[in-house]
């Protein structure tokens, strides 16, 4: 063991030129000198190449590595040539004449490390090719996309749990820099690793600052000017900026490189050629900026990273942490910084919600975005959120370089956040209040009791008997709902249950808290202030006559586009002047634009549809016979009625 450790120093200085390993590498290499299965987890940076790279180097026989991104191999076999390791690659991207030298190399027994997608190595009958090829070991890199809970499930991945069966006494390697337990389980399963070596980096990376911002939505433009003045701070550093479409991607490069930066679009849409020159270009420093959706970075080892934006959100912690982690690989100073919007979510459920897709698949991905959209709640430590969701958790009582952390968070409506003083007692008050509802009840549900609600569901049910019970009724209903969320996010509650009807139960972190042990922390936002009836004052309105005449056509009898076209405002916004008439005026009643069955219809979704003050998920619930005008009415006259302290 000792003379394998010696060995591998060695060849780390001799080949890599390298005086020392990063953590864990070493552990991770002297396991495949010694045949053993392992599963190695190295956050982005950690360096998981070199695991199964060096170690290839110096072992008789070839080496397979499996991987799914051209991109990958073609960099990491270039990289190799350059140090005098034999690697080669066989993909779609080669020509007739590289094909067959790879072949001949490997034949030959002249290659130390083969790179292969898990496509090409289940052709048929290939794997028999192979066996007589004197292999050394098996890599699976990016082993997170064998599993259906993890970020990026592939199904040919799936097929490599043939490996086992074709070469029982070869020794399996799993890598991948984000896996929690689900998906780590998957892993080993799947690939029936024997006893496997278990290597799991530290996921804190001080060098990093976490930030979350909302993002503008309106015009569409607002959210690049945000890109823009962020990276205007980072002028000649490079950076990434990630997007959910193709399209803003192209759009947002456009934006910034009339803003005076050298940037450039990349997604999966462009030729093989286009994005391999973005990425040369962005490698060498000649385009410090490259705008993208997922299809960018992995496998990607630029270390001076100085800012990664997100201008979409991502669709799970795995997808975040990986992204995010590319800043900052040289351990200097970096920002990650996240625009928010509760819309991109939505987009994100409806791009996957697909009758392609599997339900249990489905579930899965909906489970990683309700994480993600915890992340983002205001007054969450961000790095204390990343560590729990990868079973780990953080030493100190504040991580001191995030958003929250350094006194710099903002709301979702973008105001300033503030810490909550009395934070433990009212967390206390919040997790005693699930407790005395049984743990049977959604957050909105529990909200209103806080508030001191005459919902009649809750007159019904008794639930104005309980103790807590009103016990939070001087805050404001935003402040409520967000601490609910904060404590989500901090594993205080977890919701429960299939949606729509998750129900809120308190963890042992929760408990925790109720005890006196763990104190949490929360946050509002700087304007909060108690009021009476748990509602903000209304900003003034402008052009009352228009909206009168609105207000008056629909009451009428006249359709919303017909409002909307006499007085030239969008139909979106004649909703709103007609809800906002009912409830500024108090009214309990909303015929005559919702009958009272109607009524009673989305109140009780209102109340049973885990909705997070949502419109979409009631309307989905409710389908399409029920408009978003008539739910806006009915839930302004619930408020109406159940806010009334008679």
């Amino acid at each position: 063991m000792t003379q394998n450790r010696d060995h591998l120093r060695e060849g780390l200085k001799s080949i890599w030129g390298y005086a020392a390993f990063r953590p864990l590498q070493e552990e991770a290499a002297a396991a495949v000198m010694e045949g053993r299965d392992s599963i190695v987890i190295l956050p982005t940076g950690g360096g998981k190449s070199l695991c199964f790279q060096l170690p290839a180097a110096l072992m008789p026989g070839t080496a397979l590595i499996v991987t799914p991104l051209i991109a990958l191999m073609k960099d990491q076999v270039d990289a190799l040539r350059q140090r005098g390791v034999a690697a080669g690659c066989l993909h779609s991207g080669l020509d007739a004449e590289e094909r067959r030298e790879t072949d001949r190399l490997l034949r030959e027994g002249r290659l130390k490390l083969l790179y292969l997608s898990p496509e090409r190595l289940m052709v048929e009958g290939y794997l028999e090719t192979l066996a007589a090829r004197g292999l050394s070991f098996v890599a699976v890199d990016e082993a997170h996309c064998i599993s259906q809970w993890g970020h990026d499930f592939r199904k040919e991945y799936r097929m490599l749990g043939q490996l086992r069966e074709r070469f029982p006494n070869l020794p399996i390697h799993a890598y991948t820099a984000t896996a929690s337990e689900k998906v780590e389980h998957d892993i080993v399963t799947e690939l029936a690793l024997r006893s496997p070596t278990r290597l799991v980096g530290n996921f804190e990376r001080a060098n990093l600052i976490y930030r979350m911002l909302t993002k503008k939505t309106k015009p569409k433009t607002a959210v690049y000017m945000q890109a823009g003045q962020l990276l205007d701070s980072r002028k000649g550093q490079c950076a990434i900026v990630y997007c959910i479409s193709r399209k803003d991607t192209e759009e947002m490069a456009g934006f910034l490189r009339a803003r005076g930066h050298f940037a450039a679009a990349y997604h999966a849409g462009m030729t093989p050629e286009h994005r391999a020159r973005t990425q040369d270009e962005f490698l060498s420093g000649k385009t410090p900026i490259v705008v993208a959706t997922v299809a960018f970075g992995m496998g990607i080892d630029k270390p001076d990273v100085r800012m990664v934006v997100h201008a979409g959100l991502p669709k799970s912690i795995e997808h975040y942490q990986q992204e995010s982690g590319r800043a900052g690989r040289d351990g200097l100073p970096s920002e990650c910084v996240l625009l928010y919007s509760p819309m991109d979510a939505m987009v994100w459920r409806k791009l996957m919600d697909t009758p392609d897709t599997p339900r249990a698949q489905l579930a899965a991905m909906r489970e990683a975005l309700r994480a993600m959209e915890q992340y983002a709640s205001p007054g969450v430590c961000r790095t204390d959120y990343l560590l729990r969701h990868f079973g780990q958790k953080l030493e100190e009582e504040d991580c001191g370089h995030c958003d929250t952390c350094l006194g710099l968070g903002e709301d979702w409506a973008g105001e300033e956040m503030v810490p909550t003083d009395g934070a433990t007692v009212i967390a206390q008050k919040i997790l005693s209040c699930v407790v005395r509802m049984k743990e049977r009840y959604g957050e909105s549900l529990v909200a209103r009791v806080l508030l001191g609600s005459r919902d009649k569901r809750i007159v019904e049910t008794g639930l104005d008997k309980i103790t807590t019970y009103g016990i939070l009724r001087e805050h404001d209903r935003r402040a409520v709902r967000d601490w609910i969320q904060q404590l989500k996010a901090q594993e205080c509650l977890v919701a429960a249950g299939v949606s729509p009807y998750r129900v809120l139960k308190v963890t042992d972190r929760g408990w925790a808290v109720i005890r006196g042990t763990l104190e949490p922390t929360l946050a509002q936002a700087k304007d909060a202030s108690p009021v009476g009836k748990a509602t903000k004052e209304r900003a003034p309105r402008a052009s009352p006559a228009i909206r009168a005449t609105a207000v008056e056509m629909i009451l009428s009898g006249s359709t919303t586009k017909e409002a909307a076209d006499a007085t030239g405002r969008a139909m979106s916004t004649i909703e709103g002047y007609v809800a906002d008439h009912f409830a500024d005026d108090g009214l309990t009643d909303p015929a005559p634009i919702v009958d009272a069955a109607m009524a009673a219809r989305i109140e009780e979704a209102y109340d049973t549809v885990d909705h997070e003050e949502k419109l979409k998920p009631l309307r989905d619930h409710l389908g399409d016979e029920v408009s978003y005008l008539q739910i806006k009415v009915a839930l302004a006259c619930m408020r109406n009625r159940r806010d009334s302290p008679t």
